[in-house]
Order: C-alpha cells, then sequence, then structure tokens
C-alpha cells in the first residue's frame, strides 16, 4: 500500500520525491552534465567561456538568494511591526522595487543559462533590450514623481519608447528569420 502524505510528495512521473526545488536542481545538474559531455569537442576559448558562464550562473544565484531572504526578511517585520499599510505608498515602492531587482536578476541569470544550453550566443540583442525595460519599470515603480524633475521622468519615458521600438524590431527580425528557414528546404 501507498504510504503517501501531503508533507511526502512524489513525483507521479518518476516515483522520486518531489522537493520544492528538484525541478531547478534537476535543471541545473542536466546542463552541468551536457556540458561535461560536450567538454572534450570545445576549443579552449569556448571551454574558457564556459567555465565563466558556470562561475557567474553560480555567483548570480547567490546575490538572488540572498535578495529574496532580504526581501522575505523585510516583508516579515513589516508585518510583525504593523507597518504594511496598504495606503502607505512609500512601502509598496520599495516593496515592488526589491521584488522586480530579483525578477531582474532572474532573468540576467536565465540569459546566462542559455549559454550552457548551447542555444544562444553570450550576448541577446532581445535579451539586454528586455533586462533593461525591466530595469526601466522597476525606476518607475520606485520613483516618487513629486520629487522628480518633470526632464527626468520625460527622459525615462523616452528610453522606454526607444527599447520598445528597438524590441519590436529584433522580434520581428527573429520571426522573418526563422519564417525564412522553415521555409528554405534544408
Amino acid at each position: 500500500m501507498d504510504q503517501r502524505t501531503t508533507q511526502d510528495p512524489i513525483d507521479p512521473n518518476q516515483g522520486q520525491r518531489c522537493f520544492p526545488f528538484s525541478r531547478h536542481v534537476s535543471a541545473a545538474a542536466d546542463t552541468l552534465r551536457d556540458t561535461r559531455k560536450a567538454w572534450p569537442g570545445l576549443s579552449l576559448y569556448e571551454r574558457f567561456e564556459e567555465g565563466i558562464v558556470v562561475v557567474l550562473t553560480g555567483l548570480i544565484g547567490l546575490v538572488i538568494v540572498a535578495a529574496v531572504i532580504n526581501l522575505c526578511f523585510r516583508v516579515v517585520l513589516l508585518v510583525v511591526y504593523g507597518l504594511l499599510d496598504p495606503a502607505e505608498h512609500s512601502v509598496f515602492q520599495a516593496v515592488f522595487g526589491m521584488i522586480f531587482t530579483v525578477l531582474i536578476a532572474l532573468e540576467f541569470n536565465h540569459s546566462i543559462l542559455s549559454v550552457l544550453h548551447r542555444q544562444e550566443s553570450i550576448i541577446q540583442l532581445r535579451t539586454v533590450v528586455l533586462i533593461a525595460l525591466l530595469a526601466l519599470a522597476r525606476k518607475f515603480i520606485i520613483l516618487d514623481a513629486s520629487k522628480t524633475e518633470p526632464l527626468t521622468i520625460i527622459g525615462l519615458a523616452a528610453a522606454v519608447l526607444a527599447l520598445g521600438a528597438v524590441h519590436w524590431l529584433v522580434r520581428d527580425q527573429d520571426r522573418k528569420d526563422t519564417r525564412a528557414r522553415s521555409e528554405s528546404p534544408s
């Protein structure tokens, strides 16, 4: 008889215990395994690149964990001391600013991980533009409009529009390239 409880979840597909981060740990292990398999066929520079990517991924992962712990700690303190007032605009600005910082770091880490999966080269314009857009969105969230110069707000808005246009153009070009590859006989 199966003795499963809610505290001891079992992955129905594999029959193994699944912990909260088991999918991520498994993905990281698969990526490292693929890197080890490909290692002999890589040039010296590609090996250097792979090593740097692994180190950067680990460091950014540590920064993300530290940021999430800090965010949790601050939110708990706000709740415990009753300072999480829905009417207090500055508290929400600070909390959502920290959340966006974590999201930006996650997206940055994801873009670096794509190099390990050998899906993309080191720098992808679309990813850089998306991270910049996230950073600007974060800036708008934490910005105190009453204390900010109008020209600063106009400049940030112009940057968002320019980055949005670049993202649209790059995305459109990617779609055309994908369509051309699928239509051309190999």
